[in-house]
């Protein structure tokens, strides 16, 4: 898709306050501890190669989704070592011993194709991923898993690291933390030896189990100021959200009442009022149920009318605003403000969701 630079809809990404976040995190975590910035899906919305320049000399490596993702670190120029967290097609092995990236083993099977490839494996090095409850990837069992590290130590892999995902470490409950905590490390007290590194903390295990953190975490939705759990756990020290979305009026107009707006005519003025057009819609990751919710213009909140189109949305102005006022999707006006979680909220959601749906038609225009 190609990035709209030319219309007033951006996404402003202030690289101060994810630098903030991460030193926040570190004052509250053992020093010895590696801190591994998250930076999947676009660095959450906010930029991937932007985001992990910044913020290089403050975190010890980086977490992708998959093998184009760490590509687009090492063309970036960003060197430091890279954890591939999902499982990734044998074919990119090559490409990993080749880029120094860190690959995920989550099964048996997966590596009783890597050895029938016949690849060569001189230089690759690998996590293990341990399914303590997620339910997603990983060995469920200490046996297969041990299997597993004898086979590729044999074939001359580094097994570098062992980690999990815990499911509820951002919940009010944590009974099925606990459980799932049992679960690897009994597990990892099976094994015959361990790697170096052991993680298994994400953002929510960092702020509210910090307790229970190894010699590594990987740090991601709390690192661009937004609250894992939503609005379920207070954060226990201040954190700055990084990113704004915001446009401007690009057409205005007054209707009488009765009129409709909008497809599906889902909204009809009950008086005389200002109608605005804002460019920025669902194809820019303004979901279409949106409608009802609010924008921010002069410090005040003006409802979304009708439906939100692919390009556009209609909001109701309290007075005839011109041309060109700025608008505030996500972030602030005056004494009033718009977080993604609010947004998460509206939709039913989580704010990962929404700052990730955020597309490449809105350019990130960064600060600092």
């Amino acid at each position: 898709m190609k990035t709209s630079i030319h219309r007033p809809s951006q996404a402003l990404v202030d690289l101060s306050a994810i630098h903030f976040n991460i030193e926040q995190l570190k004052a509250h975590l053992p020093q010895d501890v590696e801190k591994w910035a998250v930076v999947k899906a676009n660095a959450y919305g906010h930029g991937a190669v932007a985001v992990s320049s910044y913020i290089d000399d403050i975190v010890d490596g980086f977490c992708v989704s998959n093998i184009d993702e760490a590509l687009e670190l090492r063309e970036g120029g960003l060197d430091k070592k890279i954890l591939i967290l999902g499982v990734s097609a044998i074919e990119a092995v090559p490409l990993a011993i080749q880029h120094k990236i860190t690959l995920t083993v989550a099964s048996l099977e997966w590596l009783d194709l890597l050895e029938a490839s016949s690849l060569s494996l001189q230089g690759l090095v690998v996590h293990l991923k341990v399914d303590s409850g997620m339910g997603r990837i990983g060995f469920r069992d200490s046996q297969p898993l041990q299997e597993a590290i004898n086979r590729l130590q044999s074939a001359g892999v580094q097994v570098e690291g062992i980690f999990t995902h815990f499911a509820t470490a951002d919940e009010a409950d944590a009974s099925k933390f606990e459980e799932q905590l049992a679960c690897f490390k009994g597990i990892l007290a099976e094994l015959d030896a361990l790697p170096p590194i052991i993680h298994a903390s994400n953002s929510a295990t960092s702020l509210w189990h910090a307790d229970t953190v190894m010699n590594a975490v990987r740090l991601g939705d709390i690192i661009y100021g937004l609250n894992p759990s939503g609005s379920v756990l207070e954060l226990p020290y201040e954190i700055k959200p990084a990113l704004s979305l915001v446009s401007e009026l690009v057409h205005v107009k007054e209707v009488k009442a009765g009129a409709d707006v909008g497809y599906g005519a889902t909204y009809t003025a009950d008086e005389g009022q200002f109608i605005g057009t804002i460019p920025l819609g669902y194809a820019d990751g303004w979901t279409r149920d949106m409608q009802g919710f609010d924008v921010l213009i002069n410090g005040q909140r003006c409802p979304i009318v009708g439906r939100v189109s692919m390009d556009q949305i209609t909001v109701r102005l309290p007075e005839k605003y011109p041309l060109g006022t700025p608008v505030v999707f996500i972030g602030k006006s005056g004494t009033e403000s718009i977080s993604a979680t609010d947004v998460a909220e509206k939709r039913g959601t989580i704010n990962y969701e929404v700052v990730c749906l955020i597309s490449d038609r809105v350019p990130r225009i960064y600060k600092n």
